[in-house]
């Protein structure tokens, strides 16, 4: 996947050899502006070996496309934790709450100065659990909810030595085995903001082998760290459609097909949780994703 900055920097070559070499009229270009929104960033990568979740949730805001993102803060934000039994009854719950970690950072994680651990174990990832997650922020409630997603581990990576458009790329190939006995949907972290999405719709319990490009030469000796992420339908979707609209060849004025709005819905008024669909307030809604996700992590070396 084509890194942004990239993307950004060319634009800007181009856009600076056409004031130098072409006409010598300057042109304003009117950024289309919305509203700032609020953008959470709560995807919790889960090793079943550590005893915690690694609850981290960042809050932003939108912002223009030249500039910076600003980092906001939160009145309240908890996760809530609801137990179920084998009929699907609730039989417990429990409320984690969560603090910034220094003001002005827009970074919350489980608040250390409550009375009881407000962590969130990993053995509830071998349970029915459905987490909430609710932030309040200037009068208005904001609700997410998910359940942990399994992975499964990479078996192998290796360094190829094909190419895919020229000369200026590094191919890993990838090798993992899907579990027969459920329909998966996986996210590859490649480092250095690339992402890959998959579903095992072809090769379901089998182990399956692909090539990766980098779109550029690593040094020898480069380590390149990779993550084998699981994902609900929800979230691959998601994640997909982000892929897609980074890799498009749209100007950077040019509006995306469409808005990636993630699992963060404006609750403000409404008396049920679960009516979460924002129908009766359409222009009221934050982007982001919440998702608690096993993590398998793997590392090949450049040579």
């Amino acid at each position: 996947m084509k890194d942004l900055h990239k993307k950004i920097l060319t634009w800007y070559s181009v856009f600076f050899l056409a004031l130098n070499f072409g006409c010598e009229e300057v042109i304003e270009v009117e950024v289309p502006e919305d509203e700032p929104r609020l953008v959470v960033n709560a995807l919790m990568r889960v090793d079943i070996d550590e005893q915690f979740i690694p609850v981290v949730v960042g809050v932003t805001l939108s912002s223009g496309f030249f500039d910076e993102i600003p980092i906001t803060s939160v009145d309240n934000l908890v996760i809530i934790q609801e137990f179920f039994d084998d009929e699907g009854v609730i039989e417990a719950s429990r409320i984690s709450v969560l603090a910034e970690e220094s003001p002005g950072t827009g970074i919350y994680t489980p608040d250390p100065n409550f009375m009881e651990d407000q962590r969130i174990p990993v053995s509830q990832t071998t349970m029915d659990v459905l987490y909430t997650m609710i932030i309040e922020r200037e009068g208005r409630r904001y609700a997410a909810q998910t359940k942990f997603v399994p992975s499964v581990p990479i078996d192998n990576l290796q360094i190829g030595d094909g190419t895919l458009f020229g000369d200026e790329e590094t191919e890993v190939i990838v090798t993992f085995t899907d579990d027969p006995d459920r329909d998966d949907f996986y996210i590859f972290d490649f480092g250095f903001g690339d992402f890959l999405t998959t579903e095992d719709q072809f090769y379901q319990g089998q182990q399956f082998s692909f090539s990766y490009f980098y779109d550029q030469l690593f040094e020898p000796g480069t380590v390149l760290e990779i993550s084998l992420l699981g994902a609900d339908q929800n979230f691959f979707n998601y994640m997909n459609l982000l892929v897609q609209q980074t890799e498009g060849q749209q100007g950077p004025f040019q509006t995306p097909v469409a808005t990636a709005r993630g699992n963060v819905f404006d609750i403000t008024g409404l008396d049920n949780i679960d009516i979460s669909d924002s129908v009766s307030t359409p222009d009221e809604f934050a982007l982001g994703y919440f998702a608690i996700v096993q993590e398998y992590k793997g590392s090949v070396t450049v040579e």
